[in-house]
């Protein structure tokens, strides 16, 4: 991570050691993590049977708005780190964000405590059932629109104030990694404790739970709040990238330079000293935008038309991002089969035998506990055992480039085990075969493969979240780790499509999965996770190389200058 400018940091004030004040706003947010991780889950990811049971949704719908739910739970990050970069920082968009998803999660459980809010249930063996009222609908799409606002403005922003309170990336690869451990605890354990609530004793009961979980993490948000090192929002750092572009386009008729001095640079005080910045050869179009004309700048060097002029750091800023845009588009189709498999898996749970002894019955939404687990554990395992032994062994920890590419390929396992499997669940199912004697798959089959995707997290989400970090300009840290939100929020809205796709053009998914070919999606998922992995792997060799020549020629043209 650079050093900010200490101007723009407002050090917590809880403890007078910096030391000290990190590891208390270590702990909190990562208790925080785990409070809020338990409040989603607990509404969130049991909303398909939710809706299928209360609501009387078909179960490819119902999966349908699953995924828009997480898409746009997703997705909403990145509009929330614009806000807290340019306008109020992390912790106001954050505890905003906190409220108003507790208000989301009170109106859910509403639904599910009075009854003139929701429609009469189906009963056993009728054709037809009571589609919800509109005031029925109304309600519950506000409430589930206030819960997805509020987890998406509040987790990576919060994550971003996390890693905050470090200076060096160790430090921030460990917060994130533990950060993620507590998160997927809480999870965890709403996907089992809550669920099991919500389906075995009643739904009201569990929605409530998950309301106090998040007013809990709200209210441990709160407490920290003079522990936590404030950074100050700078301005909307697109605009300026923005800038870029019009002053290079309204530029691109001058000749580049090859005096440094011909370029407005940022002057930096180094000690006492000054160091001029230089632009890099890569993407050489952009260098345009901060080659100064006359009137441009005044007598103070202060710059007088703002969408002509750039200083040599914005532009540097804007070719960081387009450096890194291919790496971030080969994580969507990475994310997306996982948006597939989880909404599929759950309508899987709900044809298959979920009995464990005589008595207990797995709820179909807790089945996805098997990806936190997997990811919890291999997260432990990863930060304690693999990436040390790496480290003694190859005198180096893995890049976290290379821990993607690990993710890639036990992501495309998954997808292979998927289809397996299903292949079975298909083979056994009394519906699709009437003559079969063959007794219902048992819900533990489903289990490899989720814990391959579990695995498969633990390696690449970690990974892509340090490498933009590090990778983004420092007025866009926040951005840097809602894009990973990002990415997940575009898979999601790819797999809406992907599904709509498969309904329309083929008989694979009826509403009736007993009758269509589940498996057949899976391999076509595990193909095109093969083909993104090709890509994938050409993108972070290219990007290595060019970032090394270009730091060759960026100290080549330091030392010719003597800057260096």
């Amino acid at each position: 991570m650079t050093m900010l400018d200490a101007g723009n940091i407002e050090e917590g004030r809880c403890f007078p050691g910096r030391r000290d004040r990190a590891r208390v706003s270590f702990l909190l947010i990562c208790v925080v993590a785990g409070f809020m991780g338990l409040a989603k889950s607990g509404w969130q990811a049991n909303l398909i049977v939710y809706l299928i049971d209360e609501f009387n949704f078909e179960p490819i719908v119902a999966a349908q708005i699953y995924n828009v739910v997480n898409g746009c739970m997703c997705f909403l990050p990145i509009i929330a780190a614009i806000v807290a970069d340019s306008y109020f920082g992390c912790f106001p968009v954050a505890s905003v964000s906190f409220l108003i998803s507790f208000l989301g999660i009170v109106i859910i459980s509403l639904t599910a405590t009075l009854v003139s809010l929701r429609p009469h249930q189906c009963t056993a063996g009728s054709s037809t059932c009571d589609p919800p009222s509109k005031i029925q609908s109304a309600t519950l799409y506000v409430g589930i629109t206030l819960s997805v606002l509020g987890v998406g403005g509040s987790g990576f922003t919060m994550i971003t104030l996390g890693a905050n309170q470090f200076d060096n990336e160790k430090q921030q690869g460990a917060f994130f990694n533990w950060s993620f451990f507590c998160q997927y605890v809480g999870t965890a354990t709403g996907l089992t404790l809550l669920l099991y609530i919500e389906e075995s004793v009643n739904w009201r009961l569990g929605f409530w739970m998950s309301a106090g979980a998040n007013l809990i993490g709200f209210a441990v948000f709160l407490i920290g709040h003079r522990c936590y090192r404030h950074i100050k929002p700078q301005g909307s750092p697109f605009t300026s990238l923005a800038c870029v572009l019009v002053a290079a386009l309204r530029k691109r008729k001058l000749p580049i330079p090859s005096d440094s001095n011909a370029y407005y640079s940022r002057i930096q005080e180094k000690s006492k000293g000054e160091l001029a910045l230089i632009p890099r050869e890569k993407f050489g179009f952009l260098n345009h935008a901060a080659i100064k004309m006359e009137g441009d700048v005044n007598s103070d060097g202060v710059i007088v038309k703002r969408w002509r002029l750039c200083t040599v750091q914005q532009v540097e800023d804007l070719k960081m991002l387009i450096g890194v845009s291919p790496l971030w588009l080969s994580s969507i189709l990475l994310s997306t089969p996982i948006a597939v498999q989880n909404s599929m898996t759950i309508l899987q749970a709900l044809t298959v035998n979920r009995r464990l002894g005589s008595s207990f019955e797995i709820p179909a939404g807790s089945v996805l506990v098997l990806i936190m687990f997997s990811a919890t554990i291999w997260l432990t395992i990863i930060d304690r055992l693999l990436f040390p032994a790496c480290q003694k062994l190859s005198g180096s920890p893995p890049t976290f480039l290379q821990s993607v590419g690990v993710g890639h390929v036990f992501i495309i396992l998954g997808m292979v085990v998927s289809a397996l499997v299903e292949s079975k669940r298909l083979h056994t199912s009394s519906r699709s075969n009437p003559d079969s004697t063959t007794v219902s798959m048992s819900i533990l089959w489903l289990f490899p493969q989720l814990i391959l995707v579990g695995i498969g997290e633990a390696f690449h989400f970690p990974g892509q979240l340090s490498f933009f970090y590090c990778e983004f300009p420092e007025s866009l840290k926040s951005s840097a780790t809602a894009i990973v939100g990002a990415i997940i929020g575009i898979a999601y809205y790819v797999s809406i499509g992907s599904v709509d796709m498969f309904r329309t053009r083929t008989t694979w998914l009826p509403q009736d999965l007993d009758k269509g070919r589940l498996d057949l999606v899976y391999w076509v998922l595990a193909a095109i996770g093969l083909t993104n992995f090709g890509y994938f792997l050409a993108c972070a060799c290219l990007y290595k190389s060019t970032e090394k020549a270009d730091d060759a020629v960026a100290a080549s043209g330091a030392n010719l200058d003597g800057k260096k």
